[in-house]
């Protein structure tokens, strides 16, 4: 029992952190859990790859460890689990039930489409780009430059490609093309348009979460998503360095 009730707990809270939940998240859903099946938890301990908990029940005591697979951010998923471990901390379910419910949540919670996102995702940079000062000539080249950036990521990520590789195609496609739209446009800001075109790729939730983390006393977790968040930015500013090299060669 104690075997099924580490592992469900594991899932609940890497599924937590794959979404984008802070340390302190992860940890008291794994403890809900835990507890609504009526166990203890004695320990649980975070890592950016791996998610480890100890549980107890009586005089019987079993540790158990959990790979965490890629940090996103998806909070439908985060808070549809949340309720989960809530529903599950008042007794009721067995660890199968749990486990059942928590995949139909994984594969069930609905997403919005991805040409809504790049859209929406090219609206907002767009208009990040005027109130950085970019004149409204610009305006369309960062909106369509984004949403393109945006679509490229998407498919990128599907098909796995390294998150630090992804962020510099597609800062250096995202930079090129604001820079081209805009310059056809008649724009006399064109280096805010290409900084505005790649304003997607800031990782916003994982840098909120870094400071959370630390803050919360989960210094390990926190400096391993700072880094992450440093590296995604090191080579996107080095893919809008190679267009902005290459556009003034062919200038």
């Amino acid at each position: 029992m104690l075997e099924r009730i580490a592992h469900v707990a594991l899932r609940i809270g890497t599924t937590l952190a794959q979404s984008g939940a802070s340390v302190r998240v992860v940890h008291e859903g794994a403890r809900l859990v835990t507890s609504g099946l009526g166990a203890e938890v004695l320990g649980m301990r975070s890592g950016y790859a791996s998610f480890e908990i100890t549980v107890a029940m009586g005089p019987l005591t079993t540790t158990r460890m959990m790979q965490i697979g890629p940090h996103g951010v998806n909070h439908r998923l985060d808070f549809a689990v949340r309720d989960l471990a809530v529903r599950a901390s008042q007794g009721g379910m067995t660890p199968e039930e749990i486990s059942a419910e928590l995949l139909r949540l994984v594969q069930e919670t609905p997403r919005h489409p991805p040409w809504l996102v790049a859209v929406a995702t090219g609206l907002a940079c767009a208009a990040f780009g005027r109130l950085l000062g970019a004149d409204w000539p610009s305006f369309v080249p960062t909106l369509l430059a984004a949403g393109l950036g945006q679509r490229i990521r998407h498919a990128l990520l599907a098909h796995h490609t390294n998150v630090f590789v992804v962020a510099g195609i597609v800062g250096y496609f995202a930079a090129a093309l604001g820079c081209i739209g805009a310059r056809l446009a008649g724009s006399s800001t064109v280096e805010l348009a290409m900084m505005a075109s790649t304003l997607l790729l800031v990782p916003g939730v994982p840098s909120t979460n870094a400071q959370t983390d630390i803050m919360d006393g989960y210094p390990t977790m926190g400096s391993a998503r700072a880094i992450t968040v440093i590296m995604i930015m090191v080579f996107a500013v080095t893919g809008v360095w190679l267009a902005e090299f290459l556009l003034r060669i062919h200038a």
